[in-house]
């Protein structure tokens, strides 16, 4: 069964309102269920990692969940915003979730299109690559705090701590979060000395270390502040 014609193709920011409980212990299916009611059956949660890195790209990941399976909450237990889990965790639950998931997608932006771009629309760009990865395509998208109603033509909702509260955009926040990581940990290889498969690119003391004292590499976002100050130092 299709999502209501009149919304196809068309992006629309959706109103669904908020569960009781705004900041709810663990997401659940509050948002997935008033979308359902509104006849979608194919909602994509969608989430980032890798927004405030100093290096690497912005990864996003695109989830469709079986939401009217009513053992979903218990298959998945222990999903939530990927920040709040250990990377043991995550590896453990990123499984669990591609297995169960209708379709699922990765996509990304490179430390050069963020540099170009700037980061907002590099992670919107990494986002409508992760929507067109996915197979079925979805109806409508539930997202963490991004508005893509100019790059991604379906209804849509966006709202702040998504990952807290939605169940598919946690299961998005965990797809992308494992992918970024073990991408980070491939690219140690080919920059060794900055610590990447440690610090994933984030601005820890080690990888400012290390950036004083190797320079800048060509995947490091040359716009950002810290690591500009450090290509200036080396001019």
């Amino acid at each position: 069964m299709r999502g209501p014609s009149r919304n196809a193709n068309t992006a629309s920011a959706l109103r669904l309102g908020l569960p009781a409980r705004a900041r709810p212990s663990a997401p659940g299916l509050f948002l997935e269920r008033r979308l359902l009611a509104l006849g979608y059956r194919l909602m994509a949660g969608m989430d980032e990692a890798g927004r405030g890195a100093w290096a690497g790209p912005v990864v996003a990941a695109a989830v469709i969940l079986p939401v009217d399976r009513p053992d979903l909450l218990p298959l998945l237990r222990g999903v939530n915003d990927s920040k709040k889990l250990t990377a043991r965790q995550r590896e453990r639950l990123g499984p669990q979730i591609e297995s169960l998931a209708v379709a699922a997608g990765v996509g990304a932006a490179s430390a050069a299109e963020i540099d170009r771009l700037g980061i907002v629309p590099a992670t919107r760009l990494a986002m409508q690559r992760a929507v067109a990865a996915l197979d079925p395509a979805p109806e409508a998208l539930l997202v963490d705090a991004v508005d893509l109603t100019r790059l991604v033509p379906l209804p849509q909702h966006a709202l702040c701590y998504g990952d807290a509260i939605s169940l598919s955009i946690a299961a998005a926040s965990i797809l992308a979060k494992v992918n970024r990581d073990r991408l980070m940990a491939r690219l140690e290889a080919h920059y060794p000395g900055y610590g990447f498969a440690r610090h994933k690119g984030y601005g820890t003391a080690v990888h400012q270390a290390a950036l004083k004292r190797l320079g800048a590499s060509d995947i490091h976002r040359q716009s950002f502040a810290p690591v500009k100050a450090c290509r200036e130092k080396k001019d």
